[in-house]
């Protein structure tokens, strides 16, 4: 009669270790929280004086929640997932997901500077889209894959996330400081048809309940005037 017994037993623990595992992996590395009023950028562009297209590049953990976070912002005509920061071309997920081709999970974001400058997604990107103190991971993903990163496009867009980065840090904003890297651009390549749209495609998932969701929230909340 032992050995059913046993084996049931160790059944069940074997359940309760998975369920354990998930929650652990939902919900560790709890993002920092700003103190207070998150300041906007004292160095910026100008809002351009008519309707154009300017494209900036970000990463800050899984780019599902990313995407989800900059398709909600105003003056946004395009968000796309993707791959960015590698030494391999024409990158797939599994290849990154291995974290041997240096690419990070990243976000081309297409706006019109008429209606948002540089500076003020940068606000979004640092307050309300990710964990910027965060070294190479994001919550439950870890991995260089998964890094805090900003691929410039121009020598203004470097100057402008350098100076808000040390604004931010000087102000102590959050405990710990950013960790966000500050690279150029070398290319960007799109992420599988599956990974677009991800987080308006599949709102019950419970990944994106816990860990993304809370993000659009945040943004509406934070910055009314910038959310749509």
């Amino acid at each position: 009669m032992k050995a059913p017994f046993i084996g049931r037993a160790l059944s069940i623990l074997m359940m309760l270790g998975m369920v354990i595992w998930w929650g652990v992996r939902i919900t560790s590395g709890k993002p920092a929280e700003p103190k207070g009023a998150f300041p906007a950028p004292t160095v910026d562009e100008q809002l351009a004086a008519k309707k154009g297209q300017e494209t900036a590049v970000f990463a800050g953990g899984c780019f599902w929640g990313m995407q989800g976070v900059f398709q909600h912002v105003k003056g946004v005509t395009r968000a796309t997932s993707g791959y960015s920061g590698g030494n391999v071309e024409n990158p797939y997920y599994e290849l990154v997901s291995s974290g041997d081709t240096g690419h990070a999970e990243s976000v081309q974001v297409e706006y019109d500077p008429a209606q948002i400058t540089y500076g003020k997604l940068l606000m979004i990107f640092f307050s309300v889209a990710h964990d910027p103190t965060q070294k190479d991971r994001q919550g439950p993903d870890v991995g260089t894959q998964y890094r805090s990163a900003i691929f410039y496009k121009s020598a203004e867009q470097q100057r402008i996330a350098e100076a808000y980065i040390a604004q931010i840090n000087a102000a102590h904003v959050y405990e710990r400081p950013i960790a966000t890297q500050v690279a150029a651009y070398s290319a960007f390549y799109a992420a599988e048809d599956y990974h677009q749209d991800y987080l308006t495609k599949h709102p019950d998932n419970p990944y994106i309940q816990y860990n993304d969701l809370p993000k659009l929230t945040r943004l509406r909340e934070t910055f009314p005037e910038m959310y749509r």
